[in-house]
Parts: C-alpha cells; sequence; structure tokens
C-alpha cells in the first residue's frame, strides 16, 4: 500500500488540522519535514502511538505531547528511519584510513585525542564499522587514543546500538574473516559484537537541530553525517549545518551520504576532493 492510499481498518483518519499539526511539532523537535504527502505514514505511526498510551483521541493525543516527555521521544522514534548496515558507503572508510586520519594527527603527538562522530548512528552499524575498519586498516590506530561516539534521536536504537546483536542483513556486506573475528557466532539467525568492540564506542542520545543539545557534545576531529539532511528541509538544513560545523574542530572533515551536498547548504565548508571520497572541511 503506497502513503498515499486509505488508511488500513483500526487506523484513525487524522483531520488537516491534526496532520499539520504532528507534522510542526516533528519538524521543530526533529527538523524532519512529514506533510500531508506522508498522510498514511503519519496515521499509522499516531495509531501505533494511541493504541500504546490509550488515550481516547488522536485530539488528546496532541495535548498528551505537550507535557509528557517520554511520550515525545517515543514519537520520534516511531518516525525515524533506520536503513543501515556495515561497511555502507564503503570508499569513506577507505578514505578515513587512507587520508583523513593521516592528515588529522600530523597537528597531533601520539597518545593525543582523536574524536570521530557518526551522527546520525541509529543501529550502531556505522560506528561499529568506523571501529573495525580501523583495527583493520589504519597501521597508526594504537598510537592514539581514538574516541568513537555514535549519536541518533532514536533512543529505542540507541539501545539495541548498545546490545550489539546484528541479523545476517546487516552483516551482508562484511568480508567473513572480518565477520568471524569481529563477532560471536551466529545465534539465532543473529551474530554479536564483540565486547572489545562494544565498549570502543560510546553511544549518546543527541539531536542535530538542537543548538544546546550539539553544544554538549564538544569537538570532534571527522563527523559522518550521512544520509540525514536529505529528510530536512532547507531552513532546517541551514540550522543543521551551522551545528556540525561549530561541532568540529578548526582542519576538522565532515563526510555526508552520496546523494547529499553541503555545496547547496552553506560556503562555510572547503570541499575536498579525495581519491575515494568528496568531503567537506572546517577552514
Amino acid at each position: 500500500m503506497t502513503e498515499e492510499a486509505a488508511p488500513a481498518p483500526g487506523i484513525p483518519v487524522l483531520t488537516d488540522a491534526e496532520i499539520r499539526k504532528i507534522g510542526e511539532l516533528l519538524y521543530r523537535w526533529t527538523g524532519m519535514v512529514f506533510g500531508e504527502n506522508k498522510r498514511f505514514f503519519i496515521e499509522r505511526r499516531v495509531a501505533e502511538r494511541i493504541k500504546q498510551t490509550r488515550v481516547a483521541s488522536t485530539g488528546a493525543y496532541i495535548v498528551m505531547l505537550g507535557s509528557h516527555m517520554e511520550e515525545r521521544a517515543a514519537l520520534i522514534n516511531a518516525f525515524t528511519i533506520n536503513e543501515t548496515y556495515f561497511y555502507r558507503e564503503e570508499h569513506q572508510l577507505a578514505a578515513l584510513s587512507q587520508d583523513i586520519l593521516p592528515d588529522i594527527v600530523r597537528t597531533k603527538r601520539p597518545g593525543d585525542l582523536v574524536r570521530i562522530w557518526s551522527l546520525p548512528c541509529s543501529t550502531g552499524e556505522e560506528p561499529y564499522s568506523i571501529a573495525i575498519w580501523l583495527l583493520e586498516n589504519w597501521p597508526l590506530v594504537d598510537a592514539y587514543n581514538v574516541e568513537i561516539v555514535g549519536s541518533d534521536i532514536d533512543t529505542d536504537a540507541l539501545a539495541r546500538a548498545e546490545n550489539g546483536y546484528f541479523a545476517a542483513r546487516s552483516l551482508a556486506r562484511m568480508p567473513e574473516r572480518v565477520k568471524d573475528a569481529y563477532f560471536e557466532a551466529e545465534k539465532g539467525h543473529r551474530r554479536r559484537i564483540i565486547q572489545d568492540i562494544r565498549e570502543s564506542v560510546q553511544f549518546v542520545a543527541a539531536n542535530v537541530v538542537d543548538p544546546a543539545n550539539m553544544a554538549r557534545m564538544g569537538l570532534f576531529d571527522v563527523i559522518l553525517c550521512r544520509n540525514l539532511l536529505i529528510y530536512f528541509d532547507d531552513a532546517a538544513r541551514l540550522t543543521a549545518a551551522g551545528h556540525i560545523y561549530d561541532a568540529l574542530n578548526p582542519g576538522g572533515y565532515l563526510c555526508l551520504g552520496h546523494s547529499e551536498s553541503m555545496a547547496r547548504i552553506t560556503d562555510r565548508f572547503t570541499l575536498v576532493r579525495l581519491p575515494d571520497a568528496i568531503v567537506y572541511r572546517r577552514p
């Protein structure tokens, strides 16, 4: 069924005003745009939250969102998209180990802190991929204090990331040797990433359009923000880009998704063409 199709039985039909209100709230909280063209998507997810909270109507549910922070987080979780897998856009991981980090550490001494941020990290595949890739491909990984942080607005996804269990689909692109080295044996069609790798990644909730939240994260040498800004409108993209810029150390690098372009959003970043990827840098 398409998003424009009629709701299934049991799914309430939201009024145009309710659709607009839910969209306005989600935009304010997350920067993501949900409008009339996403009606079926909105109605399905709001119906599930109404069922879980047992409120009497959509109007009552909207009122609830004004004061219940836990339910607000649950609604946001229901609307996030967690499409990811290990070694996604592998060319950027190659650029990280071959070009970006060697440039970053030119101004550091052995033992210095190198901070890498995966934002959004979804269920953890990206930050864990970074940890594994660097162990496999960056000879200087043990010479520096590498801190990898994974963040997402979806708290359910973060909990799954911390648990570290992954199905075969998430692991399909990883070489068998790498899977055997960094994952426990399969149980119930899932494998768990080994404890050493789980402990090498810190997971923290973060909202790229919230200035106070972003400021608390500190400064990073590399930020991967892939396939998030495509869900924003121009104003939210500009806000997010400003917060990402402020979260980078001078000279720090930003990696976007292959279909994204920071040049279309702001001129504050410098485009850098590497052998394996096009990335952006804070001057």
